[in-house]
């Protein structure tokens, strides 16, 4: 039997960690409020909290088409905004087992992670970090696995959203681009809604809408348009398109 799994046995248990965050990336780690690309995410923010009323959502997917749109950086940037709010607890999911990128910007440990828990080798406490922004919490990808899809697919992924939806207000995570591998449609199975990114002035139309439809009408909350302005060294205007279906957002 699993033991039980509350926010005290996880405040004890989980690893304490010292980032080192990417200030050019997690825009909220800076101290200041006025940085490019925040007011973005706060208009995100209150998008997703107005889907909210009409729907259950709490557990979020951020996909892409194809690397290198700026997935992560819209899930990373996504979990702090939403932290800030009224003291939010937000578990931030890197689910990317094959191209892991979330460690990376947080400046945090890669492993253990989700890949050791899935085969089974650690628990919830031994995977999951606190980092120095209260009340964001981090499951880092873990140590490359072979065989990714079937991973997602065995079943304790299932167990382990079960088990931190009750301590968490929002859980956000991020995948492999929706295109290339089955992994994203995968995770999306475990979640309440997908968020899917595409590059301005990058992403081709027909990617796009291939992406698209890896992910039910019922599933898909709306788009994220990313390097609007065609810089590509600074990710940092973001436009938002929901599709309206009845009263879900598609």
């Amino acid at each position: 039997m699993a033991p039980q799994f509350t926010l005290d046995g996880l405040l004890a248990r989980c690893a304490s960690a010292n980032w080192r965050p990417d200030q050019g990336t997690m825009l909220f780690f800076s101290g200041q409020d006025n940085v490019r690309g925040m007011e973005e995410f706060r208009t995100l923010r209150s998008r997703l909290y107005q889907l909210r009323e009409k729907m259950p959502l709490k557990k979020l997917l951020v996909s892409s088409s194809l690397p290198r749109e700026g997935k992560s950086f819209v899930a990373a940037n996504l979990a702090q905004v939403l932290v800030k709010q009224h003291g939010r607890r937000v578990l931030l999911i890197d689910g990317d087992l094959r191209g892991p990128k979330l460690h990376k910007v947080l400046g945090a440990a890669e492993a253990p992670g989700l890949s050791e828990y899935l085969m089974g080798e650690q628990d919830e406490f031994a995977v999951i970090q606190r980092g120095p922004m209260e009340n964001l919490f981090f499951l880092p990808a873990g140590k490359h696995v072979s065989s990714p899809a079937e991973l997602v697919a065995n079943g304790r992924l299932k167990f382990l959203m079960t088990r931190v939806e009750a301590l968490f207000d929002w859980i956000i995570v991020d995948s492999p681009p929706a295109v290339t591998v089955s992994d994203a449609s995968l995770l999306a199975n475990f979640c309440d809604g997908v968020l899917l990114v595409v590059r301005s002035n990058s992403t081709p139309f027909d990617v796009a809408r291939r992406a698209r439809m890896e992910f039910p009408n019922n599933q898909l909350l709306g788009v994220v348009l990313n390097c609007v302005d065609g810089d590509a060294s600074v990710y940092s205007q973001y436009y938002y398109s929901y599709y309206k279906n009845g009263s879900h957002a598609s």
